[in-house]
């Protein structure tokens, strides 16, 4: 072929094109000899169209088409013809036409594949997909299938869209170190040995929080990043050792700045990308009422299942296990006003659970350390017939008359009335209850089995498709029982609320933080808070978490040293990019929308790393390994 590169792509060619001499460049996705004809669907990152060669082709022509196997990389000569009518394929958006080849130069061969790129799928229609491994080991095959090409694409078009509304928003996007000091955050940092300092080490950044605050001190008062974060933790499916979030802070700014400027973001981004519509304002929930009625603090709200506090029930019977949880209102009245008993209400679907599917969802409360799920099922005794007074035969009106069955029902026999008022539960519901003498155990668990309902039950609003939710007012301080001392539940520069600023020291276990999370259909998308910026608060809640002056001048000096220097008032948010891109494409991991992450052991089947070095590498580093593993 005279000249190869492509005129067109692959996705958009249509009916104005007929006529047209063309050169597409692609892969061979598969071919079909039909006997005197062939036809190739020839893919590349735009789509796929259908090129026939048939009997005006050149015998040369022939021939190259019949040695054509799956992921031949090709150029193909041909005019575009439209098919009749009856031909037409209304799924592929170049369905109209074909090209009937002229010229075929084969670029390079392919091997047998180690999996199909083309989608496979059972009769039920699921997916086949290769083991995530394989698919990790030969990355560059996994990337040229076309969900993949569509997870890469959005996450391409929404840091974009991304970039797009902060910078119009007066946000600058500026670059913080990668080397840093290690400073004590939430997971192990990753170390960089120094060449030129022996003995010492960089850290990569778990995230760019001291150094955008310092960007606040200097005064760029709208910063933004899409920045790298590292943090060495286990794996999980919204986790890597290494992934992106879109960090943001503001000066001179309050909660409801920064939470406008967030929620005008995802719209934005949503419009931009998916021409999805999101509400203007996302709903807010104290962070105790989302564990209270959800039992989680990213509540996945596309249902609307609700928990609800059933302590009268202890009264209404001997059950000791229900004793517990209900004495322990008493004990949170002032901190949480909530009992450690709830109940679910799971409205008409008590002839959907068997013993063993309730036993299902006990063993999920007990693997979030309930020790059990008390159980009764609403069911009707027949009809009774309420008289109103008249003596003719049709006056009274007749109505089901409720009872329990099944778990603990013998225990409440003769109180159903009142506890279905109470409760609102109806002929047919399951009953569901966790008891516990600590409220966010027995919340936790039982919240663990709400979420389980949600999937067993496919509860979803299906006009509900992105569900977003603020949760606020967080305890600033959780108490570490092991260590025995105060800890943050954020991190140590997030702004009390002021109101509690008096009490920080006499009562710790009440002060809640100026502090922040979006949490979209379960997960929490992003986290962020005000910050501190007067350096004698800063010493008081260092002092408070055991942190002595001269350890907070060692770890966090340099930003207290700032701080005196006028910082202004400043917070921020950092949604995570890649756990954004999961939930988009509702997928279930992370790996499904970063092009080359690490498995679950934070290892890379394709470039085999990590790898040991050589003993020379090492020398120059001033390090000698105690340990290895098996080579």
């Amino acid at each position: 072929m005279e000249n190869s590169k492509r005129t067109v792509t692959c996705g958009e060619l249509n009916k104005s094109f007929v006529g047209k001499t063309v050169v597409l460049n692609g892969w061979v996705s598969r071919s079909r000899d039909l006997g005197g004809l062939t036809f190739i669907m020839l893919r590349d990152r735009y789509g796929i169209t259908q090129v026939m060669v048939g009997d005006n082709a050149s015998d040369e022509v022939k021939k190259i088409a019949a040695s054509l196997k799956p992921e031949y990389c090709i150029a193909v000569k041909g005019v575009v013809a439209a098919r009749a009518d009856k031909d037409i394929n209304k799924d592929m958006a170049t369905g109209e036409i074909e090209v009937e080849a002229e010229d075929i130069e084969i670029f390079t061969t392919s091997q047998e594949l180690p999996f199909s790129i083309e989608e496979v799928r059972q009769k039920d229609g699921t997916l086949v997909v290769a083991n995530e491994d394989l698919r990790l080991k030969y990355r560059y095959l996994d990337l040229r299938r076309d969900p993949m090409q569509k997870n890469i694409i959005l996450r391409s078009n929404v840091t974009f869209a991304t970039r797009e509304y902060l910078t119009s928003k007066g946000f600058l996007e500026i670059e913080t170190p990668t080397f840093i000091k290690s400073t004590p955050e939430g997971a192990r940092d990753y170390l960089v040995p120094s060449r030129v300092h022996p003995g010492k080490f960089y850290s990569l950044p778990q995230s760019p929080q001291l150094y955008k605050q310092l960007l606040m001190v200097s005064g760029f008062d709208k910063y933004f990043q899409i920045a790298r974060c590292y943090r060495d933790e286990d794996a999980r499916g919204a986790r890597q050792p290494e992934f992106t979030q879109i960090d943001m802070e503001l000066s001179f700014t309050n909660r409801e700045e920064v939470l406008e400027t967030t929620e005008g973001l995802m719209g934005h981004i949503f419009k931009k990308t998916m021409n999805y519509d999101l509400p203007v304002h996302f709903d807010r929930i104290t962070w105790d009422d989302a564990f209270d009625l959800y039992g989680s603090d990213k509540p996945d709200l596309r249902f609307d299942l609700k928990m609800q506090d059933a302590a009268f029930m202890a009264d209404l019977s001997d059950f000791n296990a229900f004793k517990a949880g209900a004495a322990n209102a008493d004990k949170n009245i002032e901190r949480h006003k909530r009992s450690g008993l709830k109940c679910l209400v799971v409205k008409n679907v008590a002839d959907k659970y068997s013993r063993k599917g309730v036993e299902a969802l006990e063993a999920v409360a007990k693997i979030n350390h309930a020790k059990g799920l008390a159980w009764m099922k609403v069911v009707s005794t027949g009809s009774t017939t309420a008289d109103s007074g008249s003596n003719t035969a049709d006056s009274g009106s007749t109505t089901d008359s409720l009872t329990f069955e099944g778990g603990i029902s013998k225990f409440f026999a003769g109180k159903e009335a009142e506890i279905c008022a109470k409760l609102g539960a109806e002929k047919n519901d399951l009953l569901l209850f966790v008891s516990d003498e600590k409220w966010q155990v027995a919340c936790v668990a039982l919240g663990a089995v709400r979420k389980q309902l949600g999937k067993d039950l496919n509860l979803y609003n299906p006009n509900d498709e992105f569900h977003f939710a603020w949760i606020i007012d967080f305890p600033y301080f959780a108490w570490n029982e092991d260590e025995n001392h105060w800890e943050t539940e954020h991190h140590m520069f997030t702004l009390p609320q002021k109101k509690y600023w008096d009490t920080l020291e006499s009562d710790p276990g009440s002060v809640k933080g100026d502090l922040y999370d979006l949490v979209l259909n379960g997960y929490e998308l992003a986290s962020g808070s005000m910050r501190i910026n007067d350096p004698a608060l800063q010493q008081r809640i260092f002092k408070i978490v055991g942190y002595s002056e001269e350890r907070a001048q060692k770890a966090f000096g340099f930003l207290v040293q700032a701080f005196k220097f006028g910082a202004p008032p400043h917070g921020g948010i950092a949604p995570g990019l890649d756990r954004l891109i999961m939930l988009m494409r509702h997928e279930e991991s992370i790996h499904e929308v970063i092009a080359f992450p690490k498995n679950n052991m934070a290892a890379s089947p394709m470039d085999e790393c990590p790898s040991f070095v050589d003993e020379q590498q090492l020398k120059d580093l001033h390090i000698v390994c105690t340990e290895k593993e098996a080579e």
